[in-house]
């Protein structure tokens, strides 16, 4: 799905060569500072390499658009946007901005529930706490029904038990839908019950590349 070769970017990150497979679960793990985050950016396009290529779908990133990437690749930063209004409000400028018709209020109860947020509609979003912001925003994605989910730490700001079922919901979702996750994530843990490719990287360069088969999120 997505290849790089010869990446350079400022000296932050340096890969020689990485190819990341379509449909599957694949977990970003390292220390902080290590470069996990940039990657995602670049493979989002929200910043390009110095040198090198990356492609997606065997096609170049440079001769992609950027906004028809993003309605295929869409991520979801550490600190997400939050804007005015209510929750139901926010579940839908998603659609807007991907110039998606907008779908029904159960529709987007449903999406709530999935991503564990037990708040109204017109709920005012500025009053979520961060976990629950976080998981707003995750569920703004869903709508979009991406190719591809590349989300940067989506368990931040959660407890324990709450990280388990909103990874765990993602899983299947992903799973269920036959789509691509790229998550990077802190927690090894999460890494190893979920992740069916875990990417090490340190200092900018990748250390290891490992297939496991995550038993977690299945039928």
């Amino acid at each position: 799905m997505f290849r790089l070769e010869a990446v350079l970017y400022k000296n932050i990150l340096s890969i020689e060569l990485l190819t990341l497979p379509g449909n599957k679960i694949t977990c970003i793990v390292g220390e902080s500072g290590s470069g996990k985050t940039t990657l995602l950016r670049l493979l989002n396009k929200m910043i390009s390499p110095d040198s090198g290529e990356i492609s997606y779908q065997n096609i170049p990133l440079s001769i992609i658009p950027a906004i028809e990437l993003r309605r295929k690749v869409v991520m979801l930063q550490q600190f997400p946007v939050i804007f005015p209004g209510s929750v139901g409000d926010n579940l839908l400028v998603g659609l807007k901005f991907a110039e998606k018709p907008p779908v029904s209020s159960e529709r987007l109860s449903e999406i709530l529930s999935f991503v564990h947020l037990r708040k109204d509609l017109d709920s005012p979003a500025e009053k979520l706490s961060g976990g629950e912001k976080q998981r707003l925003a995750l569920g703004r994605i869903l709508l979009l029904e991406p190719e591809v989910m590349l989300l940067d730490e989506p368990s931040a700001g959660l407890d324990e038990e709450t990280e388990q079922l909103v990874v765990n919901s993602l899983v299947v979702y992903t799973k269920q839908n036959q789509k691509t996750l790229l998550m990077v994530t802190h927690a090894k843990q999460v890494a190893r019950d979920y992740a069916e490719q875990i990417i090490e990287i340190s200092n900018g360069k990748i250390v290891s590349q490992q297939e496991v088969h995550s038993h977690a999120g299945g039928d």
